[in-house]
């Protein structure tokens, strides 16, 4: 190990351009990553030809600031605009963006901020010193551990909306059913299609999200005399770290997040996305106020970022351990491996030596830098808040519409994120929480398609699938919250009903 770094320092002072390539990938991948539509995948593919003409750990670091950027850069427009630059960020919205109504901003981005890379770098120390047997952990979870670990997650539904658990277990049913829209990923057979050709491939994430979050909003302030998002005319919207103090009393949030992130990272396969979303599950289970996550709290904004930024380093895990990808990124880094006469996997920690550790000290100067240039970031999105919201709402559509059309260059996806608009509209109205949608809409095929492979598995005995140990504990986990859900709701409705006994 001592010999890796070695070689690796050796490299970073004889090659400084190395250093020079990690900065300009991770201000890329903050950039791109703020940009609804444009992913961190699609930078990374967009910057391979780059790196052609460069060293190959080079060009490699520079690929992987990129993704650790990118994962972050999604916060920014998360939490000003409702919009999320990247799927994994989508969480973030649930409480950034109400903070940011409520004047709070520069709180929301600095925890974004500093929680991200606070677990990014976690992330990295953990991959640097325990990649080989972390990604045979990774390798232990079959079909029956994912179904179970994507209900746990979608159980803390019942928990996001303690005014009504069925509103809030209706909204979850819809982004399931959404989810199913498509052709079905074991048989082939298209589901729910309505016989529309763009239905095939399915309800992209993002068309759902960006239609429910950022067009929504839009549609919400339209109707109000004033908008209730303040321009930065009306407050000086200044980045705002939290202090010592406040970081202590959401020490677990910011340590569980961080775990359940790497964790979820090095599952091949799963990515930011699930981990962001499991860890604001996990979140909310713990916490002795989840009544107040989604209401505009700074745990839910920590919790979402500490998991999507902690998967990056647990992604990288099993890409060069075993050669798997455990994100969609890292499937693109694996073919940008191979381009350059790398191959990823167990000879890899061997034979490429100097690059792996390379890696390794790369993304953890990537974290410490991300707090400067996320700030000079953050500051020039902010400017944009000096805009009258008459003209900014505008603004907000046409990059909706971009973002949307540059997913799969469809016109029926923006028609249909104009459809997911009026339905988030309606939702907010009746008082239906769209979190639990979104939470349904990312899980629920993770569910679905690791339920039926382990029902397959198991010659179709469904005991087979349940009465697996880690399989077990996490479904009575998941049976467990909706039951306390349940009946805080109805000690609820029963207090209530006394005080209004009393008073009559």
């Amino acid at each position: 190990m001592f010999e890796g770094y070695q070689l690796a320092f050796n490299f970073l002072v004889t090659h400084p351009g190395a250093i020079l390539s990690t900065l300009i990938g991770l201000i890329l991948g903050l950039l791109i990553g703020a940009l609804p539509g444009l992913t961190g995948p699609a930078g990374v593919a967009m910057l391979i030809p780059l790196t052609f003409s460069m060293d190959p750990i080079i060009g490699i670091v520079m690929l992987v600031a990129l993704y650790c950027g990118s994962t972050f850069g999604g916060a920014i427009t998360a939490v000003l605009f409702n919009i999320p630059g990247d799927p994994q960020n989508a969480c973030t919205t649930l409480d950034g963006y109400p903070m940011a109504r409520q004047g709070q901003a520069g709180k929301a981005l600095g925890a974004a901020l500093g929680g991200g890379a606070m677990a990014g770098a976690f992330g990295v120390i953990v991959l640097a010193l325990l990649a080989p047997p972390l990604a045979n952990v990774g390798l232990a979870f079959g079909p029956a551990e994912y179904f179970a670990l994507a209900m746990m997650g979608i159980s803390v539904i019942s928990a996001l909306e303690t005014a009504s658990v069925w509103k809030g277990l209706v909204s979850g049913l819809l982004g399931i059913v959404i989810a199913t829209v498509g052709i079905d990923p074991l048989t082939g057979y298209g589901r729910f299609t309505f016989g529309l050709r763009p239905l095939m491939q399915g309800i992209d994430f993002m068309v759902v999200v960006i239609g429910t979050f950022a067009i929504t909003e839009v549609l919400m302030s339209c109707q109000e005399e004033e908008p209730q998002m303040e321009s930065a005319g009306d407050i000086k919207v200044a980045i705002e770290f939290m202090r010592l103090k406040e970081w202590l009393a959401i020490k677990w949030t910011l340590i569980r997040s961080s775990i359940l992130g790497l964790f979820i990272g090095i599952l091949p396969g799963v990515g930011a996305t699930t981990a962001s979303f499991v860890s604001y599950s996990e979140a909310v289970r713990w916490s002795k106020h989840p009544e107040k996550f989604g209401t505009g709290i700074v745990e839910g904004v920590v919790a979402s970022e500490a998991g999507a930024n902690g998967a990056v380093g647990g992604a990288m895990v099993p890409l060069l351990a075993l050669g798997i990808p455990g994100s969609a990124t890292a499937a693109i880094l694996i073919g940008a491996l191979t381009l350059h006469g790398v191959r990823p996997g167990p000879l890899m920690m061997v034979e490429q030596k100097e690059m792996v550790y390379t890696i390794f000290v790369t993304m953890f100067i990537a974290y410490l830098a991300m707090i400067l240039f996320g700030v000079w970031t953050l500051r020039v999105f902010v400017k944009i808040l000096n805009i009258d919201y008459s003209i900014l709402a505008p603004i907000i559509l046409i990059l909706c519409v971009i973002g949307v059309f540059t997913l799969r260059n469809s016109v029926f996806d923006v028609m249909l994120s104009f459809g997911f608009g009026i339905v988030g509209y309606f939702m907010r109205t009746y008082h239906y929480p769209i979190a639990p949608m979104i939470i349904g809409l990312v899980l629920g095929p993770l569910a679905e398609v690791n339920f039926r492979r382990a029902f397959i598995v198991s010659n179709f005995n469904l005991a087979g699938v349940i009465f697996r140990p880690i399989t077990a504990v996490l479904l009575l986990i998941s049976l467990a919250s909706v039951i306390y859900a349940f009946w805080k709701q109805y000690l609820k409705y029963k207090k209530a009903a006394g005080e209004a006994t009393l008073k009559l």
